[in-house]
């Protein structure tokens, strides 16, 4: 490489030193010397002795060829880097064939271990620029810069301390032996033309730059292993994205799936918050049965009835601002004969009562408290206008559970049933025509009201059908959806004699009836109470002409089966009424109507 400017090629610089390679048969060259010219002065070597430098250094020249100086060119002295000069050859390996002239008499410049010739500094020519202060790399300013020298075509180099005989300069390059092999290797071509590549020598390990070739078609890499193509670098950086994808979301899976597990099983991060609803209006549609229990609640109240020898829990409502609460007379029973009634409402207020009227023919009683004020009644229904499947909300204190509140529909209407009869002589049996609920009803109902969709009172909880019981289980039976209520029109009734007398009335037809009978029917008795007859002279049923052993089938239209049936059928009028029967006597049917008379209940 050249500073500076470059010498053009076959002008050489007064003082410079001329270049030449010698070759001598059986000698051992040196360093090929440069000629001074002019004052230049080097100190002299002789090719004789056959020695490389004592440093090992090799000499260092400009050369077309691997081994000879480049056709037409000088060496420069310190304004160029030469290239450094094979290693000689050791004496006795061998000599190479076809040696050039020996070396000329104008003098030999000796290559110092630098690789750099020097000159007599007054002898060099001046450089094109000034020399850099600064040492501005790669060779500062304001010189132009050198171009680069051109490319060499690598070739084959014997080993270090193999001789090699020097070439004239001009000389074209020798083909190189080859050691233990016969064929010589061709020298490179001329400048700048591209050459093949020189063999490896035998025996010697393979160099590196065997396997570059930069005029090759297709470049090879150091290892000899050929580049790959763009199109092949493409495909394998997708491979190398997809895979990286692939394991990506492996690994992301597997964190995530560990994550949510972890999560699942301990509630996640922090503390547990439930979802929950916000405030809403605490207003009900009034057809609700939470808007029927709003209205009601108020006018119920729960009993606490408390006598000699027995005490009972209730429930009753409100009739009127008086101070008249309905219940069931079995409810007040306990304190019938002297005893105490406590009334507790709704609110929490409680009040001390007194039983105003009672009758065990309905099982209704009215009892009142006084000195309370704000009280609620709750209007009354019709209970003609009911249909089975109405909804219907049932409101009591079962078990002393006051205010408990249940919804069901109506199940079934003029049901025929009996309560009572403890006693033994019948005086406390109940005969009613009541309206059947699957509303749950318990032991603490009793008096109750039973409301309508519109929340008015259309029965009065009364009875319940229990499962059976074996003789080993005790305690009150619960509700299984069978309850019964009095209906309303007869309870309003009732309510407002005992209100009004202290008794109630009952609607009769004025005969004694065989209560053992077992057909179909209800059958008029041969004998009266106490050896009476059994049709009661001048009665409504002697009046309609109803003889002892006629069977009652019918009443209105409606079929009985039973004495129980007749009179509950006979207690849902009302005295005065008028009735039609269906008798059947000697196997024959007729119809009778007669007017029902009236007898004070108990």
């Amino acid at each position: 490489m050249n500073e500076g400017k470059p010498i053009p090629p076959g002008q050489a610089e007064a003082g410079a030193p001329e270049v030449r390679e010698d070759f001598g048969a059986g000698v051992d060259p040196g360093a090929a010397g440069n000629e001074p010219s002019g004052p230049a002065t080097a100190a002299v070597e002789g090719s004789a002795a056959g020695e490389a430098s004592q440093d090992g250094s090799r000499a260092d020249d400009e050369q077309s060829g691997p081994f000879g100086a480049r056709p037409g060119t000088e060496a420069n002295a310190d304004g160029d880097f030469e290239l450094e000069r094979p290693a000689p050859v050791k004496p006795g390996s061998g000599a190479v064939a076809g040696a050039g002239p020996e070396p000329s008499d104008a003098g030999e410049v000796t290559l110092l271990s630098g690789g750099g010739a020097h000159a007599d500094p007054d002898g060099r020519p001046k450089p094109l620029h000034d020399p850099d202060p600064y040492d501005t790399p790669p060779y500062g300013e304001p010189g132009p810069w050198a171009p680069a020298p051109p490319v060499q075509h690598p070739a084959t180099t014997p080993a270090h301390g193999t001789a090699v005989p020097p070439l004239a300069q001009g000389a074209p390059v020798p083909s190189t032996p080859v050691p233990g092999a016969g064929a010589p290797v061709p020298g490179p071509s001329a400048p700048g033309a591209p050459g093949p590549a020189a063999p490896p020598v035998s025996g010697y390990p393979a160099s590196p730059w065997q396997n570059y070739d930069p005029w090759a078609a297709a470049p090879f890499q150091q290892s000899g292993a050929p580049i790959a193509t763009q199109q092949q670098r493409r495909k394998r950086a997708r491979k190398t994205l997809v895979l990286g994808a692939v394991l990506i979301a492996l690994v992301t899976g597997g964190i995530g799936g560990v994550v949510g597990a972890t999560l699942e099983r301990n509630g996640g991060i922090g503390g547990i918050q439930l979802p929950q609803a916000g405030q809403e209006p605490k207003g009900r549609a009034a057809d609700s049965t939470a808007g029927i229990a709003a209205r009601a609640l108020p006018g119920v109240v729960t009993l606490h009835v408390k006598g000699a020898a027995a005490e009972d829990t209730g429930t009753g409502f409100v009739l009127d601002q008086r101070g008249h609460i309905l219940t069931n007379n079995h409810v007040v029973e306990p304190a019938a004969s002297g005893g105490e009634i406590s009334v507790t409402f709704n609110s929490g207020e409680t009040a001390k009562a007194t039983v105003v009227g009672r009758d065990t023919g309905y099982d209704l009683a009215v009892v009142k408290v006084r000195g309370v004020r704000g009280l609620r009644p709750i209007p009354l229904g019709n209970s003609d206008n009911v249909q089975v499947g109405d909804p219907v909300v049932a409101i009591g204190a079962p078990f002393n559970l006051a205010g408990t509140v249940t919804s069901g529909i109506i199940s079934a209407k003029e049901r025929p049933i009996t309560a009572g009869g403890k006693k033994g002589d019948g005086s406390d049996v109940s005969y009613v025509d009541a309206l059947q609920t699957d509303a749950p009803i318990n032991p603490g109902n009793s008096g109750g009201p039973l409301l309508d969709g519109k929340g008015r009172v259309v029965g009065i909880n009364s009875a319940i059908r229990s499962a059976d019981r074996s003789s080993a289980q005790t305690g009150q039976a619960g509700s299984i959806g069978l309850g019964f209520a009095i209906p309303v029109n007869q309870a309003k009734r009732v309510a407002e004699e005992l209100i009004n007398t202290g008794r109630a009335t009952h609607p009769v037809i004025g005969v004694t009836l065989d209560m053992s009978y077992t057909g179909d029917g209800a059958r008029v008795g041969t004998n009266g109470t106490g050896g009476g007859p059994a049709v009661k002279r001048g009665g409504p049923g002697d009046k309609a002409g109803v003889k002892p052993d006629d069977v009652i089938t019918e009443v209105d239209g409606v079929r009985v089966h039973s004495g129980e049936e007749l009179i509950v059928k006979t207690r849902a009028q009302r005295p005065g009424d008028r009735l039609e029967l269906t008798v059947v006597r000697d196997g024959a049917e007729r119809k009778i109507t007669l007017v029902l008379g009236s007898a004070d209940g108990s």
